[in-house]
């Protein structure tokens, strides 16, 4: 089932087969709109070449941990059919730096707590006592607050779209 070089379609085992990606999740991308495919009188669905270098582009887009609303939305901005180009591929990954770096600076900050109070509220580390006394952080919001990127040094860092940055007496 090996595609052909010389090959201008391909059916859906081809391009899992080349693109390593498993047939459900090219269903799956099809179905959100990521990729396309026409069908056969047989309603067997057919591949364009080029949707290997657009799930290529999902899969590395999704290894650097973009969501696919916004890889569909970066793919939308292509004439259909078009395969991206290293220059979509640049201005693409550009507008993802921030967010990039956000959550890099995130993941950071997880794997540097992570064996610390993280003011998720289970007071069941000995450092929870001085970090999180009586569990004030609980008043601010649920979830592991220390590790939120709302939060500056464990605690908040002002009013924000996270509602543990609101003061405690708002509601």
């Amino acid at each position: 089932m090996t595609l052909s070089w010389k090959a201008k379609e391909a059916t859906i085992g081809e391009l899992a087969e080349r693109s390593g990606v498993p047939a459900s999740a090219l269903r799956f991308y099809e179905k959100r709109g990521l990729i396309s495919s026409r069908r056969t009188t047989g309603n067997q669905r057919r591949y364009s070449r080029d949707t290997l270098r657009r799930v290529a582009f999902i899969r590395v887009s999704q290894r650097v941990g973009i969501p696919l609303a916004a890889i569909r939305e970066a793919l939308s901005l292509l004439p259909e059919g078009r395969t991206p180009t290293r220059a979509d591929w640049t201005r693409v990954s550009t507008s993802w730096r921030a967010d990039l770096d956000e959550r890099i600076t995130q993941l950071q900050r997880l794997r540097d707590d992570l064996d610390d109070c993280i003011g998720c509220g289970c007071l069941s580390l000995d450092r929870c006592v001085l970090a999180n006394p009586h569990d004030e952080l609980g008043e601010r919001g649920s979830g592991p607050l220390r590790l939120l990127p709302q939060h500056e040094g464990g605690l908040c860092a002002g009013p924000g779209p996270d509602p543990a940055c609101a003061p405690a007496d708002s509601a």
